[in-house]
């Protein structure tokens, strides 16, 4: 079911993703109810919010009309959320100070429904102690907190400042709104590559970057799942919401695996490596000219075949099989192996663009054979994947 998004666009170069955020936010069923303060304005244009969002734009405390029956009290209680996306140092210290001075502060004073921020500033007003100050005084009156991330700004610093992904903020606020068919239930996805070490600057890995497992983390949350998130060293961010356990290696992996109780449900979309060196070199391995070094394998733990055969599997367990030809007889041959309820086949040759790209092209194989889907976005995979394991989970 969709929710009610009142959205505060705060006055930061950042306003631009927010545009976005709402095409995202709609994509997901939610109706968007779009507030702009007067900086924001001059980011993005009252016109463009209100084309994405399909709603009349508000940002004027003082407007006759929508004053006329308060207005503000409407549009701060209407809604099933409150998200502050930017959350500019300006507004997270008008919402700790407890301001009420233009119609965004006001909405958020007068609001009697969850409130979420996105902050979004330079990496020196973030780490400034007036922000650490008024960031702990939201938190401990319950503003929940999507980001900031780490990377390059637009003003030429690097740090943290950076807004959470559109996406990374749909997750949380499905997380804080949802009460979907996967509510009590308790999902495990692993996700990401494993690092296996040759030396301490050298490792195995495989080509993975994590996308689709955090796609598919996300996109239980969203139905009210509790996901347990065990992630080798991918390139993309974990979900806001998920229990994190992170990790290097498949042993580690394995371990972090055995430690989740009570998982009705498993999504095995790691990119596992199968080999490890049976010693790894506690120094750098030295070209020295003496010839090449020798290498010797071992077997890395069988991840999804030790929790197939366990005792108390979980009810529904979800394999993923990375093919380069033969892709259905290979992976239909890894379900019976594995011993697995379900295998998302995918053909990741090079010239398909998927490892690594924004989409996948896949192939549900069940007891009831192969079943074929359109090539779409990795979160549109998620989100299908997640609708199939709450109806399987009843």
């Amino acid at each position: 079911m969709g929710k009610r998004i009142l959205l505060i666009i705060g006055g930061g170069i950042a306003a631009f993703k927010s545009l976005d955020l709402i095409r995202r936010l709609r994509e997901h069923g939610h109706e968007v109810t779009p507030v702009l303060t007067k900086a924001a304005s001059e980011f993005v244009t009252p016109l463009s919010v209100s084309a994405l969002a399909g709603q009349k734009v508000f940002q004027d405390l003082f407007d006759l009309n929508d004053e006329a029956e308060m207005g503000h009290i409407e549009l701060s209680r209407a809604a099933d959320l409150v998200v502050v996306a930017p959350a500019t140092a300006d507004l997270m210290g008008k919402m700790a100070a407890g301001l009420a001075n233009d119609l965004a502060s006001t909405l958020l004073m007068a609001t009697d429904k969850r409130v979420l921020i996105a902050p979004s500033m330079n990496v020196r007003m973030w780490e400034h102690a007036a922000t650490q100050r008024n960031l702990a005084t939201l938190e401990n009156d319950g503003i929940l907190t999507c980001g900031p991330n780490k990377g390059d700004m637009a003003c030429g610093e690097f740090g943290f400042g950076r807004m959470a992904e559109p996406m990374e903020i749909v997750g949380a606020i499905e997380a804080a709104v949802n009460d979907g068919p996967l509510k009590g239930k308790h999902i495990l996805v692993t996700s990401g590559p494993t690092h296996e070490p040759i030396d301490p600057v050298r490792y195995i890995a495989n080509r993975s970057s994590g996308a689709q497992g955090t796609a598919i983390a996300r996109a239980l949350l969203g139905l009210g799942a509790r996901v347990t998130f065990v992630s080798g060293p991918a390139d993309v961010a974990p979900p806001i919401g998920v229990d994190l356990v992170s990790v290097q290696t498949a042993a580690q992996m394995l371990e972090a695996v055995n430690a989740a109780q009570d998982v009705d449900a498993g999504v095995f979309a790691a990119a596992v490596a199968d080999w490890r060196m049976a010693t790894a070199s506690d120094q750098k391995i030295k070209k020295d000219g003496k010839g090449l070094p020798v290498l010797e394998f071992a077997e890395n733990p069988d991840i999804l075949a030790t929790v197939c055969a366990s005792r108390g599997r979980p009810k529904l367990v979800v394999g993923f099989a990375a093919e380069t030809q033969n892709v259905i007889e290979n992976a239909t041959a890894k379900r019976t192996r594995k011993g697995c309820d379900w295998i998302v086949a995918n053909d990741v040759s090079p010239a398909t663009g998927i490892m690594g790209g924004a989409e996948n092209d896949v192939t549900l194989i069940t007891d009831d054979g192969a079943e074929d889907w359109p090539r779409m976005g990795k979160d549109q995979v998620a989100q299908k994947l997640a609708q199939r394991i709450a109806e399987a989970l009843g």
